[in-house]
């Protein structure tokens, strides 16, 4: 039987009244998921939540507190979070392991405040970054958005001419003021969010590069495990067995990219994944 929504919304702000009150006795994440979006990070939360060593927020796969969300306060953020009593509990049934907890809010990546937020406010975090073929990733997107009702422009083609109107000045806009709001710079950069290089540069200047594991999406769903344990050893888990890895949030596609379109983002990514692969020190597999 459904829970009338009514009910949801009193259970879920009773929750998060209960969780300010109790905050000065949560955890923080020592990781965040933090892009990009349509890389397969819905996925890959579900397979750290299955480690043994890992709780995720307890509410939300995505907290989205240093983008769209810090107004609200570190109570309110550490609200979210599994009790450090729980946390002693699975540390102890698991013979003393540290017991982590993370969440994952893609937006981050983007959001050209939440990089100096999470330094100042998580100096020890760890931070994740999935890529995708950037011309799919953005054809994803608009997919994802007209679905949720965040897009009323249905071609993409026609999405992608308005897109530098519609974000000009949001990102200039959400730096200066930390309270203003974009709701164009947050639904829609379908060629901008593929521009990966500058925002790793950003969060990597916030953080540290040695804080900052990417993974590339096509690894992840060809070869899960080689990619999973890469990431258990970047974050420091112990290697408890493997999740049973699946594909989240995959949407079917009605239509192929118009062979324009796609030759026309290609060619605009190009100098982006070259400075990428320069980034990470090889060349990123779609462009092998």
């Amino acid at each position: 039987m459904s829970v009338p929504e009514p009910v949801k919304s009193a259970v879920l702000a009773a929750s998060r009244t209960y969780g300010r009150i109790t905050a000065s006795s949560r955890m923080l994440p020592s990781f965040l998921i933090c892009g990009g979006q349509r890389c397969g990070t819905t996925s890959l939360y579900r397979a750290l939540s299955a480690h043994p060593a890992v709780r995720k927020a307890v509410r939300h796969k995505g907290v989205h507190y240093f983008d769209i969300g810090y107004a609200r306060g570190p109570r309110w953020y550490r609200g979210h979070f599994p009790s450090e009593r729980t946390a002693r509990r699975a540390s102890a049934h698991l013979g003393g392991t540290r017991i982590q907890t993370f969440e994952s809010s893609p937006y981050y990546m983007y959001h050209p405040l939440a990089a100096t937020r999470i330094a100042n406010d998580l100096p020890d975090v760890r931070l994740i970054v999935l890529t995708r073929e950037p011309v799919e990733r953005a054809y994803s997107q608009h997919a994802h958005e007209v679905a949720r009702g965040f897009e009323i422009e249905t071609d993409f083609a026609r999405a992608l001419e308005l897109e530098p109107d519609r974000l000009r000045g949001q990102s200039e806009l959400l730096a200066a003021d930390p309270h203003a709001y974009s709701f164009s710079h947050q639904h829609h950069g379908y060629r901008a969010r593929g521009e990966y290089v500058r925002y790793l540069t950003r969060l990597a200047d916030a953080v540290g590069r040695e804080r900052i594991h990417v993974v590339d999406s096509a690894e992840f769903f060809a070869s899960p495990s080689t990619a999973y344990n890469r990431i258990v050893d970047f974050l420091s888990l112990p290697h408890l067995g493997e999740p049973a890895f699946e594909q989240h949030n995959a949407r079917p596609r009605a239509l192929p990219i118009a062979d324009d379109v796609r030759a026309d983002l290609a060619a605009h990514y190009e100098p982006y994944d070259a400075q990428l692969s320069e980034w990470l020190g090889y060349t990123v597999s779609w462009r092998v």
